[in-house]
């Protein structure tokens, strides 16, 4: 059956697999972010290539405002989400925290959990109206561990595991599945946001063993969106076979 899958973070990494993976099963698709031109070029491909529906909402999720004003702005058909993919995230910066930037901290906790929770509370009641759904946020190892220069990062992320654990309580009654999705490292462009476009930086982080990819991590989510309506996966670690915890590695 034909679902309507909302995909937060969709112009690039583990949210364009997301969009790959749905489209190729015939899912309709509302891709969101803030490259409205990068969304257009996505929408043009998907629909080309696998004859679907696809919208595109271009807005900040940072703003409330605009994430509210983009999910009232859907026609009632489009209303009807079965999946919520809580992808839009990033890390800025790798400082200890008395060193850090306080716009990086900002950045982090307005995009990682406030966009979060702005895109989730838009969402949620549309699906309780139906008693239908399902939420997966994608997390990181770093929300089950702290590594050195993470901590607001890490304190993030520990936000969206906790978040997880307290929507799969308070949306029971409502019968709607919510599932945490943590990869170690994935080769996006994560790093080169985190070290604010120096690529060199970025490249260094995964120089010497293979680290997941989006679509290792697009595979498990759409699995995960795929299981019977009595199933869910609460929470799902995944790391390259060369990452044991979040900062020990076998580098050649």
């Amino acid at each position: 059956m034909t679902k309507t899958i909302l995909i937060s973070g969709a112009t690039s990494g583990i949210g364009r697999s997301c969009a790959e993976y749905f489209a190729r099963n015939r899912d309709r698709l509302i891709i969101t972010g803030r490259r409205e031109e990068r969304l257009k070029q996505i929408k043009n491909e998907l629909t080309e290539k696998y004859g679907i529906e696809v919208l595109y909402l271009a807005f900040d999720i940072r703003d409330k405002n605009a994430v509210k004003n983009a999910i009232e702005s859907l026609l009632n058909e489009w209303k009807n989400i079965d999946v919520l993919i809580n992808n839009a995230g990033l890390a800025s910066g790798l400082n200890t925290i008395q060193d850090g930037d306080i716009d990086d901290w900002e950045k982090m906790i307005d995009t990682n959990v406030k966009g979060l929770l702005y895109l989730s509370r838009a969402v949620m009641p549309l699906m309780i109206e139906r008693k239908k759904g399902h939420i997966i946020n994608i997390g990181s190892i770093a929300g089950k561990e702290v590594y050195p220069n993470g901590n607001v990062y890490c304190a993030t992320k520990h936000a969206v595991d906790a978040l997880t654990k307290a929507m799969r309580v308070d949306l029971l009654p409502h019968m709607i599945k919510v599932s945490q999705i943590a990869p170690g490292a994935v080769e996006t462009e994560f790093s080169i946001v985190r070290f604010h476009g120096d690529k060199s930086k970025a490249d260094a982080i995964y120089n010497g063993y293979k680290p997941l990819t989006p679509n290792d991590i697009a595979d498990v989510v759409f699995y995960v969106a795929s299981l019977p309506d009595h199933v869910n996966i609460n929470d799902m670690l995944i790391m390259p076979t060369a990452q044991a915890s979040s900062g020990h590695f076998n580098k050649e």
